[in-house]
């Protein structure tokens, strides 16, 4: 496999020289001074021409990590796009390569461009391992189809030698097939324990698995295990609760009926009235020693081990 479609981007990899592509913009790993010396900046300016450089450098120096795109001159190319990856000192390192990429990424989307085409970044003079860098750029490139609307149609990795194409089809592209096509981690999922006066918040749920269950749901992208039980307990019970601390995670394959799932459970307070909300279709109050008979998931296990727990002061 040489292509992977991601998000209706297509993401290749190839083995060539990137100074002869015709893209909307390539990417030069540049020193902060942009002054373009050897490696992929020095054939990128013997091919396109002084006039590269001389665009560049009248926008830095920048910050290790940034970058800015310049005129191509006599490249096919519209743009080049130098991503800084380190000093004059030649050193570089995951976060730089890192930053470098996600900012050449966001130069490319801010100018509207199809297409984009990428050197191993920091792995010439900077001396990054190829196997790194590949790793590094495909997570940058996952990540920005993930979290933006990108005008981009096309990204390439475009690498000079048979060893260092192997590499990035290996761990660049096999990566994002990975992560895309074959990985099946169970989902992440949150349920908060709401205890208001000796009695827990359970809600009714509209769709199935059907019965009471404690209020929580799906951690949405970017989002940290308290904020989803914090934002799940406000959607469902219409409670903003207090004191969220991490009960215990449950992580059966099987307490899903649906799909694997790992739950970190959550113990909140909260004050006023609930009142049902998203697909909760009631919503109640239940001591212990009344606890609903048709409950979902594992949740009535969850609340007798809370119970326990509780009545030993460990929670």
């Amino acid at each position: 496999m040489t292509e992977l479609t991601i998000y209706n981007t297509l993401v290749k990899v190839i083995q060539g020289d990137i100074t002869e592509l015709t893209v909307d913009a390539m990417v030069n790993a540049a020193n902060n001074q942009l002054v373009m010396g050897g490696g992929v900046a020095g054939a990128i300016k013997r091919r396109g021409g002084q006039v590269i450089e001389d665009d560049a450098v009248k926008k830095g120096p920048l910050e290790i990590g940034q970058a800015v795109a310049s005129v191509a001159g006599r490249l096919k190319a519209k743009y080049v796009i130098h991503a800084v990856t380190m000093g004059r000192h030649f050193k570089t390192d995951e976060f730089k390569i890192r930053e470098s990429c996600k900012n050449a990424l966001r130069v490319a989307n801010e100018l509207k461009l199809n297409s984009i085409a990428f050197p191993a970044l920091g792995c010439g003079v900077g001396g990054f391992p190829l196997v790194g860098a590949a790793k590094i750029m495909a997570q940058e490139t996952l990540r920005h189809l993930r979290e933006t609307e990108s005008s981009l149609k096309e990204i390439v990795f475009c690498l000079y030698d048979q060893s260092s194409y192997d590499i990035f089809k290996r761990d660049a592209l096999g990566y994002l097939d990975y992560i895309e096509n074959q990985l099946q981690s169970p989902f992440a999922t949150v349920d908060t324990i709401i205890d208001i006066n000796e009695e827990i918040v359970l809600i009714k749920r509209t769709n199935p698995p059907y019965g009471w269950a404690i209020p929580g749901g799906f951690v949405d992208y970017g989002e940290s295990l308290e904020d989803a039980a914090k934002r799940e307990a406000l959607e469902e019970t219409s409670l903003k609760v207090e004191e969220v601390k991490q009960f215990h995670t449950y992580s059966d394959p099987k307490r899903d009926p649906r799909f694997p799932t790992i739950s970190t459970v959550f113990i909140a307070t909260a004050t006023g009235t609930p009142k049902a909300d998203s697909d909760a279709a009631e919503v109640k109050l239940f001591k212990e020693n009344a606890l609903p008979e048709q409950m979902a998931f594992d949740h009535r296990q969850i609340l007798e081990d809370y119970f326990k727990a509780k009545k030993k002061r460990l929670c």
